[in-house]
């Protein structure tokens, strides 16, 4: 086993400190156990490149709450420089298959094809015959019926014109009575329409005037942010109740008031929300360590994240709370 740097020894110490094994750590940063192991013992050798050592190192230290610029000066000599290395170069494999000429492979398969078209023409052709000749016969046939039965035709038309006149009169009748059902079915949709219109109106309205309401009880705003650090104050209300849920990735999670007194510090994991009531408290100190993902709720409504989290991993949120009856 190799000897630890001074580096290695204090990352080491850190992550043992917050009660992380190197498989909690694998999964907070998704570098590779061994290369973590490897950045612990100085043993560099065993990265992809040396273009990712110092970008593990900052995952490192974001994970386990470290200032990365201040480790990276203090331990510069333990770190190697970044090293610029050359690009594989597999472009001739590419050209080799872009040469392959595909004209031939289609004309191959459509030799491959056509037997098969063939067979299929000639059964349609045939078909086809056969429908036209039973066509003729039917023909005939109906010539034939008719003039048989042509002595009967006057009568059977004097019937069929009775029949139509009664079918007409009922169809009438029954058009009449659905086109009243329909204007009375479509009255009824119109009403049910308006009320549902009407009680969808009120709730907004209801709901518009609550939020108003509420919004005007409780304040939370910004008082001052520096560097990773943001402080808040929160007023105008009797409760200081924190949610605090994690939906992209698990993350580390340190939660203590204005003492140092902790009510959660570990992982939070994907998906997992952790509630405080801080009521009692006149101030409360949310560290993230890796803040993509993760949703405040103050009172239960979501506050903002101080930093764009894309540019600023680890975050810590300061909330200071003076209850509205102390005001």
């Amino acid at each position: 086993m190799l000897a630890l740097t001074e580096l290695g020894q204090r990352l080491r110490q850190e992550r043992e400190n917050k009660g992380l094994s190197l498989e909690d750590l694998q999964k907070l940063t998704k570098i590779q156990k061994r290369y973590l192991l490897g950045i612990e013992e100085g043993n560099y050798e065993v990265m992809p490149g040396k273009f990712y050592v110092r970008a593990f190192i900052k995952q490192y230290c974001e994970a386990i709450g470290l200032d990365t610029d201040a480790i990276f000066e203090e331990y510069k000599s333990d770190i190697p420089s970044t090293q610029t290395e050359d690009m594989p170069q597999q472009l001739s494999r590419v050209r080799s298959r872009k040469e392959i000429p595909q004209h031939t492979k289609g004309v191959s398969k459509a030799y491959d094809y056509l037997p098969t078209v063939l067979v299929v023409a000639g059964v349609v052709v045939v078909g086809i015959i056969i429908w036209v000749i039973a066509q003729n016969i039917v023909s005939d046939k109906n010539k034939e019926q008719a003039n048989q039965e042509a002595p009967n035709s006057e009568v059977q038309q004097s019937n069929t014109q009775e029949e139509m006149n009664e079918t007409t009169a009922k169809n009438d009748n029954s058009k009449s009575e659905d086109e009243q059902s329909a204007a009375d079915k479509k009255e009824q949709e119109k009403e049910k329409a308006e009320k549902e219109k009407a009680a969808k109106e009120k709730a907004e309205k209801e709901k518009a005037e609550k939020e108003k309401k509420d919004s005007g009880k409780q304040e939370y705003k910004e008082v001052q942010k520096t560097g990773r650090s943001a402080t808040y104050a929160l007023s105008g209300t009797d409760a200081f109740n924190l949610e605090v849920t994690s939906t992209q990735a698990d993350t580390w999670l340190d939660v203590k008031n204005g003492k140092g007194n902790a009510f959660f510090s570990s992982i939070l994991k994907k998906g997992e929300t952790k509630e405080f009531d801080l009521t009692k408290e006149t101030e409360a100190r949310v560290n993230i360590g890796y803040s993509p993902g993760v949703e405040l709720k103050v009172n239960g409504k979501a506050v903002d994240l101080p930093f764009d989290s894309s540019k600023q991993v680890r975050q810590v949120v300061t909330i200071q709370y003076q209850p509205a009856e102390a005001q």
